[in-house]
Order: C-alpha cells, then structure tokens, then sequence
C-alpha cells in the first residue's frame, strides 16, 4: 500500500476516530502548518483523496465491529471486500471475549479494513473448508483469501498470556489488511494470572479447543 504523507496521515487518523468527518477543517489544519515547503499541494491532493476514501467506506459499514448471523451472507463480504479480518468465536469462551474487546477497538481506527465476528455455531460449513479449531480464531483476509490465522492469543505479545491491543494491530499490519500503525504498541492491554487461567478454564473448557 502506498505510504501516507506523515502529516496527512496524522489528520486523517485523528478526524476517522469522529463519526463527522469535517475535509474543510482537515484542509484547514493542514494549510495552518507554519512549515511552508514544496509538498503543500501533494499533501492536499493526498488528504482529499483519504478522505473521499475514508467516507466511502465508512458508508460501506467500514470502522464498525459487526456480528454476521449467516455464513453466506460472511463469504460474500469476505470475497466482494479486499481487506477483512474475522472473528470466529463462541459467546460462552471467556478468551472470545477478551479478542472481541481488542478488535472492537481496532475497528473505528482502521477503516481501511472490515472487521466481522461469526458464531461458529452458525457457520459449520466455513468452520470446516477453513479447519476452524481452538477459539479465538482469527483470520484475515485478502480479496478472498485467508493470508493470515491467529489462533487463541499465539504470536501477540512476549507471551501467550500477555498482549496488547497495539500487539494485535501489529500483526495485522504484518498481515497487509491494516495500513500502519494507529495504537503503537500501547492501547488496551490483557494480562492473564494463573487465578485467571484456572478460571477461565473452568468457564471455558479448557484451552479453548471445542471441536
């Protein structure tokens, strides 16, 4: 994907987190830059055309973390969209819940990409093409095509139990469906204690494995 400027890439990202995207006061802050330089115009060019960008998907259910019922209805929108990131989960799996919380608050920065949750009880046939198996999965793809596959909290943070938001928004970056980054390794944080995985055990039938 093609690298923002990084001014422009600074307005857009702190106008998307607003419902009401404003291009006059985006312009307006950009030509306030007591930096007079020769990429002025450029930048112009560019923040017009992110924005046009960001509206159209915003009006394309983009920066929203949305639950799809029908497994039909999620394989058309995986394959009419070139970037989704899905959520594959059961209600009643605590770990679910806590990568539900990350991506929720993914979503409003990183429009540029669909981000879905299915219940795997409604999607038997996409849980067995893809081999869907221990939960949380998530799996992002591209035009169509899966081209990455987190699987429980493996490959977030320093361990398995200790991630960020900004550590899964990394790895999606990694994965091409989120252009840069918007958390910077901070954000919401998940730190589980070994009171917790007894619990979470207990709640969620181990590790998460529930085929």
């Amino acid at each position: 994907m093609a690298e923002l400027d990084p001014k422009v890439a600074a307005l857009v990202d702190n106008a998307t987190k607003d419902e009401d995207l404003d291009e006059d006061a985006l312009i307006a802050a950009l030509e306030d830059d007591s930096e007079l330089d020769a990429f002025r115009e450029q930048r112009l060019q560019q923040l017009h055309a992110e924005f046009s960008k960001a509206q159209q998907l915003r009006a394309s259910d983009h920066g929203t973390y949305a639950e799809i019922k029908d497994e039909k209805a999620l394989m058309d929108i995986t394959t009419s969209t070139k970037l989704c990131v899905v959520h594959f989960f059961k209600p009643d799996f605590n770990r679910c819940r806590i990568m539900d919380t990350h991506l929720e608050s993914l979503a409003p920065a990183h429009y540029e990409a669909r981000l879905l949750r299915i219940n795997v009880e409604n999607c038997p046939f996409l849980v067995s093409k893809l081999k869907v198996q221990i939960l949380p999965c998530v799996i992002a793809f591209i035009d169509g095509i899966g081209v990455d596959r987190i699987i429980g909290f493996e490959g977030l943070g320093r361990t398995a139990d200790n991630f960020t938001t900004g550590d899964l928004e990394a790895r999606l970056i990694r994965a091409n469906v989120f252009q840069r980054s918007k958390f910077g390794g901070n954000g919401l944080g998940f730190t589980q204690n070994k009171k917790e995985t007894k619990e979470n055990e207990d709640d969620d039938d181990g590790d998460d494995d529930w085929d």
